[in-house]
């Protein structure tokens, strides 16, 4: 098998002496080529590497026989070969790899593979990004270099293929890789150390739900090019599952940022974002307040302040409570007040206020009502209370029901914090025991602007411009079965 061709180091700065560097190589029957691999490990790079791992799949062949031999032959490299006792899949022996650099404290993992696939040369370029600290991942990227990949061999049909998904799956995550399914990759442990790999597949999917982990975590991807090679290695790749399984991955961590489903993929999102849409909650509840004679406005719930934030520009004077401090929260308010609203509002406030917001407050307390009286002698007598509740009777919520799996979501509709459910006609039937009258009511869509953070073009494409009219006229036409949450404008009686 031949080498591709070296690549001109001479412009990769030196690598750090302090960092601790790691390579991973998953082999699987990779007997014929796994001593070409290791021979082609740059022998001016070696003195920087502290470890390399051969993780041998339980392959049928002698890949851990090569190894062993190898590790007996070349003592300029720090290598440890292992023969996994049963079959772990492409995913599974990267996890074992994964808990490796882990537990010998490594800074740096490079992912090289054992069939000569990915260019071993490669490995200054791959690692420096990492060590000069300006991102937490690097990719090696067959299409950065144009036509490069169909030149080193890459069949026509996966080159069409891995467009495509490569192009879907950026519109979906709101990313802009070259290439979503390179193998060749270098990740700060301590960015491994923070996603939940252990979760994932372990199929060939893995390496795309890495992907949507690290994005979710906010860590920076750096993409290099690399030479393409296509030898006589097996694939041992079904391409129709392998297409369905990455699409469902990414369209389960939209789904699941709107509010739909489990929310094990967005766990890095905070349960309450700001819904920036005029025709969201908060959109609703600022224009209801709107920019009228400056007004006291007491917010419940005011999270980090984002929404507190848009009323003071607005010329209001804002006190917001919560359980929690959010660093930024002082900065957006007038006052800040910290407090569980299950036990009642805190003493000292200084009110009667002119608007009390609650937006997505009443679903976490466990007797609502209670703060709901409570309030009377917070408001002034021609003041406004704003809440904002989900709505349990939403379609989605239905069909969990009908199907038989009720279980909490980590947000949405179905929040693990939501201690009570609401449709329009009981939160009606509530605040009116508890002395209000309603003056008005408002339904929201699906949060929608949820698809569109993170992406490069903030501007909706034409997918979700026909969901965001196909969800208007849904509301339109039935709105106790397509309203996402409802907004009340309520007066004391």
């Amino acid at each position: 098998m031949s080498a591709p061709s070296p690549i001109d180091r001479s412009a990769i700065a030196e690598t750090r002496s302090d960092q601790r560097v790691g390579i991973l190589i998953v082999a699987f029957n990779a007997a014929s080529t796994l001593h070409e691999v290791l021979d082609r490990i740059p022998t001016s790079f070696r003195p920087h590497i502290d470890n390399i791992l051969v993780s041998d799949d339980a392959s049928s062949d002698a890949t851990y026989l090569i190894g062993l031999g190898y590790q007996a032959t070349a003592p300029d490299l720090p290598l440890t070969v292992v023969r996994q006792d049963q079959n772990l899949g492409y995913g599974g022996n990267q996890k074992a790899g994964y808990r490796w650099a882990i537990e010998q404290d490594l800074d740096v993992v490079v992912l090289l593979h054992g069939d000569g696939q990915y260019a071993p040369e490669q490995l200054p370029a791959m690692v420096a990004p990492l060590e000069d600290g300006t991102c937490d991942a690097v990719f090696g990227s067959r299409m950065l270099s144009q036509g490069g990949a169909r030149r080193g061999g890459m069949p026509r049909y996966k080159y069409i293929g891995n467009r495509i998904l490569t192009t879907f799956e950026n519109k979906v995550m709101g990313a802009s890789l070259s290439e979503w399914h390179s193998g060749y990759r270098a990740y700060r442990v301590d960015a491994l150390r923070a996603i939940p790999f252990e979760r994932n597949s372990d199929g060939f999917d893995f390496d795309t739900q890495v992907i949507v982990q690290l994005l979710e975590d906010g860590r920076c991807i750096e993409e290099i090019p690399i030479p393409t090679y296509y030898g006589d290695e097996i694939s041992h790749v079904n391409g129709i599952t392998y297409a369905f399984d990455i699409c469902r991955h990414v369209v389960r961590y939209r789904l699941q940022k709107m509010g739909f489903g489990r929310g094990d993929l967005v766990f890095a999102t905070q349960s309450y974002d700001e819904k920036s849409s005029a025709e969201s909650s908060h959109g609703l509840v600022v224009s209801m307040i709107g920019p009228r004679s400056a007004r006291r406005v007491l917010d419940l719930g005011c999270s980090d302040g984002r929404v507190s934030g848009r009323l003071r520009g607005a010329g209001h004077t804002v006190t917001g409570i919560d359980i929690e401090e959010d660093p930024l929260v002082a900065s957006r308010l007038d006052r800040f007040v910290r407090a569980d609203l299950d036990d009642g509002l805190p003493e000292g406030l200084d009110g009667p206020f002119d608007v009390v917001l609650a937006a997505d407050v009443f679903e976490h307390l466990r007797r609502p009502e209670d703060l709901l009286r409570e309030l009377h002698d917070h408001l002034e007598p021609n003041g406004t209370l704003i809440a904002s509740v989900p709505n349990v009777a939403h379609w989605y919520p239905r069909l969990r029901f009908a199907s038989g799996r009720f279980d909490y979501d980590r947000r949405g509709i179905l929040d693990r914090g939501h201690l009570r459910f609401f449709t329009r006609r009981s939160f009606a039937r509530l605040v009116a025991e508890a002395g209000y009258r309603v003056v008005r009511v408002e339904a929201t869509g699906l949060p929608l602007e949820v698809v569109e953070r993170g992406a490069d073009d903030p501007a909706p494409g034409p997918v979700r411009r026909v969901a965001r009219v196909l969800d208007r006229l849904s509301l339109a036409a039935l709105p106790n079965l397509f309203a996402y949450q409802w907004v009340f404008e309520l007066q004391r009686v």
